[in-house]
């Protein structure tokens, strides 16, 4: 059976922020993720999933809310010095948090001088911090215009070549299935790298039950591979969030 997670900064939007740990557990979740939880004290996130008895699966990294910003720069060469001085505060907020995955976000870049900047920042990274769990995740270009890490073998090639015990995968349903446009393919073949999940569905982002990725499928080859992670909702509700989450049944 798999475990499954709600990323608060998707879902329950329609209360405020530090309301949604409640809400998340009252729906029968044991964890969440929230991708940039910077602006909010520290304490009063680690006071809620205390209260809540809930699990920080994941929080991204760099730290800034890159809303109609960057979306990282693990992989700009130019960027070198900032990411690695965010790195540092982001995980110093995940230690804080208790965050079992931190998501290093690669940027917009190109070609091999990005993918040598980003197997040696997550070198780095992984050894600035080898007792936290690190992830990188392939994102699609319609989503993410530019995004570097935008291809599955991509993203082994890079853990490959990291060779480090903290850095694993982030799997993406949504992003599989407009990257390769197979996710059932593209989890066997990645399966062995993952450590962590988000679903959506396609093709509008919403929730993970009637449409074109056969999800009860998905969530059988994951329970059949023996993955004992977390499963995160990481989509847009269609109407009220309490309202759409058969999915979890």
């Amino acid at each position: 059976m798999p475990k499954f997670c709600a990323n608060l900064t998707w879902l329950f939007t329609e209360l405020p922020f530090i309301e949604r740990f409640e809400a998340a557990k009252e729906a029968g979740f044991d964890a969440v993720e929230v991708l940039f939880p910077y602006d909010v004290n520290a304490q009063d996130i680690v006071n809620e999933l205390g209260r809540y008895e809930l699990m920080m699966a994941l929080i991204n990294c760099p730290p800034p809310n890159y809303t109609g910003g960057d979306p990282g720069w693990a992989a700009v060469p130019e960027q070198k010095d900032r990411f690695r001085r965010d790195f540092k505060r982001a995980l110093r907020y995940a230690k804080t948090l208790g965050a079992r995955h931190l998501h290093i976000m690669a940027g917009e870049a190109e070609g091999d001088a990005a993918k040598a900047c980003f197997i040696d920042n997550l070198r780095w990274a992984a050894a600035e911090a080898p007792g936290q769990s690190l992830t990188i995740e392939p994102i699609n270009n319609e989503t993410m215009p530019g995004y570097f890490l935008n291809d599955f073998d991509l993203a082994r090639d890079v853990i490959k070549a990291v060779d480090a015990p903290n850095l694993r995968l982030q799997f993406d349903a949504f992003h599989a299935a407009k990257i390769t446009g197979d996710v059932m393919g593209t989890w066997a073949a990645m399966a062995d790298l993952v450590v962590h999940v988000q679903v959506a569905q396609m093709p509008d982002r919403s929730e993970p039950d009637q449409g074109e990725i056969d999800f009860p499928a998905f969530f059988a080859a994951v329970d059949e591979f023996g993955y004992d992670g977390w499963i995160s909702g990481e989509y847009k509700p269609a109407t009220d969030t309490q309202a759409g989450l058969g999915w979890i049944g």
